[in-house]
Formats: structure tokens, C-alpha cells, sequence
């Protein structure tokens, strides 16, 4: 299978801040992955070298082209959801389908109208006249008629309700995604997708803290709720993450035994936001 992407010893300065530290991470067919970080971590600066929108510092290939040279027929490949929205207020539905279907090769009107009609969006109305959540399913309804390898999603659905979020992710899964087709998604919302990735990424302060496949975790990770009295031979373990919770002592640790941390209390595995937050603070200890 070709990789989708590749990115070896990716580097970002913006002055003397650095956004990215040296980042080493591989996108493969069929997969979806999460992104994910706290604000400012360097998550829309990974996005943007990907897509082609920043210089860089480092190697970086997306479907077997670099970015930021071969951007014009890189996008033939590639979709993006943004964060906010970026159609004009004056625009209506009809035009942003005729827009698409002009510039984009691979659009297909038919699959955007099939999508919209199970919608309450209506072909006259204007951007501004529509909900947030109206916006992202038109969205989602042009991308989902364009017929790409890689779909970059960032904060796809922040601002919308809880209904909203579900129609959105079901209708992804159900109608776009496919063992060809990858999907990069950056969200603080974790434990709403964390189900439905199949790897994470981790990043903080520029720098990539994991790269895994989720079906690795339970193996490498484990939690520990330790009983009152074996806390110091768990602390002796070499935990790289303590919480105290309601009167609860709980550590994380990495590659250690389950079998060995049972006899200590119980032995669990961490939930992906839990599991972040444990790295990005462990990492800052």
C-alpha cells in the first residue's frame, strides 16, 4: 500500500517561536487518525504544511508529492473541513454546488444533491441564512461527492450540538470512509471519536509525545488504581503518571506487566484523552 503521508524531521519557526520540533509520523491507507493536542500545540501547523499552505523545515510527502511545489494537483486528492466556515454569507447553495462542480475534476453534482435531500437544506437559501450545523452539512455534503484519498478535518464540529456531531460522524463513516481512503481529524472533543480512530497522534509544544495504532494501546498501557496500601511498591514501578481522584490513587505506566500491577490493585486501560492528558503532563514533570 502507498503511504499517504510522510513526514520526517518536520520543522516550523514563526520568528523565535517554535510550532514544530522535529516531527516524524506516517499516514497509512484505510485509517482514521486523531490529531491531537491542546491550543497551540502545533496541530493546524501540521495541518497546514500537509495541505500545502506553509513552508516547512524537514521532509514531507502526501501521496507521494511534496506539498507545498505540487499543492495544484495535491487538492485532486485531498479535502479539507476547516474550523469555521469558509464560504462566503452571500453565496447560495445552488452556487456553492455549481462552484465546486466548476473548479474541482473529481466532484460529483448527483452525490452532493443525494446527500443534501436527506437534509432540511434548501438549494436557494444563503450561507448566511444557515445554521452552523446547516453550514457543516453542507460542507460534508460537497465533500463527501468529491472523490478523494485524504480528508483533513480540523475541529469539523465545534460550536454544534450534540445531535449535530452524531448525524456528522455517521454520516463520515457510513458514506465516505473506506480501506482506500484516510482521514486526519483534529478535535478536543476526544471522547466523543475516540471509538472511531484507529491511530493517535499526540502532540504538545511542537513535539510528537505518541504515534500508535489504537488496537496497540491495551498492550503498551496500563492504569493502575492502586489499593491504599501498596502505593509505594506501585510508585517503585516507575509510574510516568500520578492522579489522586476522590481519594483514589491512579498511575499510568508503559510497558509494564499488567500481570505483575494486578496483584497492586486494578488494572485497566486508560481511555485516549485519559491517556493524553497523563503523556502531556507526564512529559512536562
Amino acid at each position: 500500500m502507498t503511504t499517504i503521508v510522510e513526514a520526517r524531521d518536520l520543522s516550523k519557526r514563526y520568528g523565535n517561536f517554535v510550532a514544530l520540533d522535529h516531527v516524524n509520523f506516517t499516514l497509512q491507507p484505510g485509517r482514521i487518525v486523531g490529531l491531537i493536542g491542546r491550543n497551540g500545540a502545533g496541530k493546524t501547523t501540521v495541518l497546514k504544511t500537509i495541505l500545502g499552505l506553509s513552508s516547512y523545515q524537514g521532509s514531507v510527502q502526501v501521496l507521494g508529492m511534496e506539498p507545498e511545489r505540487d499543492r495544484n494537483a495535491l487538492m485532486s486528492d485531498v479535502c479539507f473541513i476547516a474550523d469555521s466556515a469558509v464560504l462566503p454569507r452571500w453565496l447560495t447553495v445552488a452556487h456553492a454546488i455549481d462552484y465546486v462542480a466548476g473548479v474541482h475534476p473529481r466532484f460529483d453534482r448527483k452525490r452532493a444533491d443525494e446527500v443534501l435531500a436527506t437534509t432540511s437544506i434548501r438549494r436557494g437559501s444563503r450561507i448566511g441564512e444557515l445554521s452552523k450545523g446547516m453550514i457543516t452539512q453542507l460542507h460534508l455534503a460537497l465533500i463527501l461527492a468529491i472523490d478523494a484519498r485524504l480528508l483533513v478535518l480540523d475541529e469539523p464540529t465545534l460550536g454544534l450540538d450534540l445531535i449535530y456531531r452524531r448525524q456528522f460522524y455517521d454520516t463520515l463513516l457510513n458514506d465516505y470512509f473506506d480501506k482506500e481512503r484516510t482521514i486526519l481529524l483534529t478535535t478536543h472533543q476526544v471522547e466523543e471519536v475516540e471509538h472511531l480512530l484507529t491511530d493517535v497522534l499526540f502532540i504538545d509544544r511542537g513535539r510528537m509525545l505518541l504515534d500508535a495504532a489504537t488496537e496497540d494501546l491495551a498492550a503498551r498501557f496500563q492504569q493502575l488504581t492502586v489499593a491504599p496500601d501498596k502505593i509505594d511498591a506501585a510508585r517503585a514501578l516507575g509510574p510516568f503518571y500520578v492522579r489522586e481522584l476522590f481519594g483514589r490513587t491512579i498511575m499510568l505506566y508503559e510497558n509494564q506487566a499488567a500481570a505483575g500491577l494486578a496483584a497492586l490493585g486494578d488494572v485497566s486501560t486508560p481511555g485516549i484523552a485519559d491517556l493524553f492528558v497523563a503523556k502531556v503532563q507526564g512529559s512536562a514533570s
